[in-house]
């Protein structure tokens, strides 16, 4: 069978190039080894962040962004290094990364509202950096959501390729695996691989694998849009870097595992160039899931900035290892620590208050009020006395959590939930009421309570994020409550390197012609977009531009 575009991967950035093609007039076969309700990938169960410069809702809060200061953000951020020499694997990142802040900075927030989906009028400092000027970080809070959260992202394109389908434009090959590309006189023609059974497990668990047939498509253009490898823990720790020390012998997971990177090693045994596949992404604020879904399913805690954030051994984090300040510092300070390298976990000490106010569970099923597009649940939720419900309930049965009225009693829980009990409370307690004296006046020389009352000065942090300011071991806002944090695996931010079309290249930097690749298969764009350092919001907009940019290429060139 024979169509103008076949798309692997029915992801955001395989709809958004599934959109583009239909809307063209392209007969489109969309692929993918999971069954419909899987339809929308890992889009669906994230938080739904967006990154926008500038926007209506970052001036209503009072916020003044610019395409230059994001520009100079990203740049600090990504650190691109790999620039020399004849064929350098960040060459076409950085362009990737200049094209898509200018697009976050203009015509982005149309393009989001002529495709259905809106924005609440909440604006999230995420990734508030590691305190140098043109270092990494958002300088100013830039993290929209939109309304249903990850549903309200992919939930729309869901419905515009199932529009498409009842047009005959779009054709579902669900539980279709790919395993070859078919190569011919050097140009990309097709796509063979094997049926799957039946499955009728719910979104995002985890399937059969039974093979029950052969099947070979055939078209002008092939686009791979099938995600990273954070469910394939095996070939994370494959690419590892040196510079982030010794992988966890115990991570868990924050993707479903047929995020499995099997695309990626097939792309490369087909002739296409894979570039900085030791950049990649993962949380160090992960919690087991009280209610999974797939294997070792994992939730990232979004904190505020108030938590005292201590290592295995009991010992404060340095800056800029604070809660929601630097993902990958805190990592690399956690897996290079030479005493660290055997404890794969870290703690959270805050309070009742802190909790209320300051936690947040990454997922769409984690956050009903929004997800729900309700300004009642919303305001209800996020204004009203409590944490959310979801919060609640994994304050209550998250097997991470545990809870008392004094340090003593909760230090002691801690030492319960780890084989050799490694935490002294005396010396705890030492280090926490030496940060809560600071509290006494509204300036101090400790640099996380300076970042509490910085962002108690942004409005959107003040109503709805950051706590106000308080002693850990004040009795008022207890009970005390400790978590047990987990490396959880997420992103890739290398990948197949493509050029601004989206069409990937080869080791030698010339096209392979008929191979796009758009989303994380592609780095998000380029082979490696974010760098080392993401912004945060960018990896859905990454999606979407990349396979906006692979749609429109491969509708003009079929």
């Amino acid at each position: 069978m024979r169509y103008d575009a076949i798309i692997v991967g029915g992801g955001l950035a395989g709809l958004v190039a599934a959109d583009e093609l239909t809307a063209a007039g392209r007969r489109v076969a969309l692929v993918d080894q999971e069954g419909p309700a899987n339809l929308g990938g890992q889009a669906w169960w994230s938080f739904g962040g967006l990154f926008l410069v500038d926007s209506p809702e970052q001036r209503r809060l009072g916020v003044r962004d610019s395409l230059d200061l994001a520009w100079s953000d990203w740049r600090g951020s990504a650190g691109w290094d790999r620039l020399d020499g004849p064929l350098p694997e960040d060459a076409w990142a950085a362009r990737w990364g200049r094209a898509y802040v200018e697009f976050a900075a203009g015509e982005k927030r149309d393009w989001l509202r002529s495709h259905g989906i809106r924005l609440t009028p909440m604006v999230g400092w995420a990734e508030r950096g590691d305190g140098r000027a043109d270092g990494h970080g958002n300088s100013v809070p830039r993290f929209h959501v939109a309304w249903g959260t990850g549903t309200g992202v992919a939930g729309p394109l869901a419905e515009r390729a199932r529009d498409a389908a009842a047009k005959g434009l779009l054709t579902f090959h669900h539980r279709c695996r790919v395993d070859d590309l078919i190569v011919e006189a050097g140009r990309v023609t097709g796509v063979s691989g094997v049926h799957l059974a039946e499955d009728d497990a719910p979104r995002g668990a985890a399937t059969n694998r039974t093979q029950t047939g052969a099947f070979s498509l055939s078209a002008d253009a092939v686009l791979l849009a099938t995600g990273g490898i954070g469910g394939d823990h095996d070939r994370v720790r494959r690419f590892w870097p040196d510079r982030l020390g010794q992988p966890p012998r115990e991570m868990i997971t924050g993707v479903p595992a047929y995020v499995d990177g099997r695309m990626l090693d097939i792309a490369d045994a087909a002739g296409a160039r894979l570039v900085n596949r030791d950049r990649m992404w993962h949380y160090v604020e992960g919690v087991r899931n009280w209610d999974p879904i797939w294997p070792r399913h994992a939730i990232r805690i979004l904190p505020g900035p108030s938590s005292i954030w201590l290592d295995a051994l009991g010992r404060r984090l340095p800056a800029p290892a604070l809660p929601g300040y630097d993902t990958i510092s805190t990592l690399r300070h956690l897996r290079t620590t030479p005493d660290l390298a055997d404890h794969d976990h870290s703690w959270f000490i805050l309070t009742q208050k802190i909790i209320e106010k300051e936690f947040a569970l990454s997922g769409s099923e984690q956050n009903g009020d929004i997800t729900s597009g309700s300004w009642l649940k919303v305001l209800q939720t996020r204004l009203g006395k409590g944490a959310s419900p979801e919060v609640e309930a994994f304050k209550r049965h998250g097997a991470d959590f545990v809870i008392a009225d004094d340090l003593e009693t909760l230090v002691g829980k801690m030492n319960a939930l780890t084989d050799t009990p490694l935490l002294d409370p005396a010396h705890i307690r030492s280090q926490i009421e030496a940060r809560d004296v600071q509290f006494a006046n509204p300036y101090a020389k400790d640099v996380q309570v300076q970042g509490i009352h910085n962002a108690r000065r942004y409005l959107g942090d003040r109503l709805a994020r950051v706590a106000k300011p308080h002693r850990i071991l004040d009795p008022a806002a207890g009970p005390l409550i400790g978590v047990k944090l987990h490396v959880l695996t997420r992103k890739s931010l290398g990948g197949l390197q493509t050029n601004l079309d989206s069409q990937v290249l080869r080791p030698d930097g010339s096209v392979f012609p008929g191979l796009y690749a758009a989303g994380e298969a592609a780095g998000f764009g380029g082979g490696g977009v974010h760098g080392y350092n993401a912004l945060e919001g960018t990896f859905l907009g990454g999606c979407i531009f990349s396979g906006r940019a692979a749609g429109r290429a491969m509708a003009g060139n079929t």
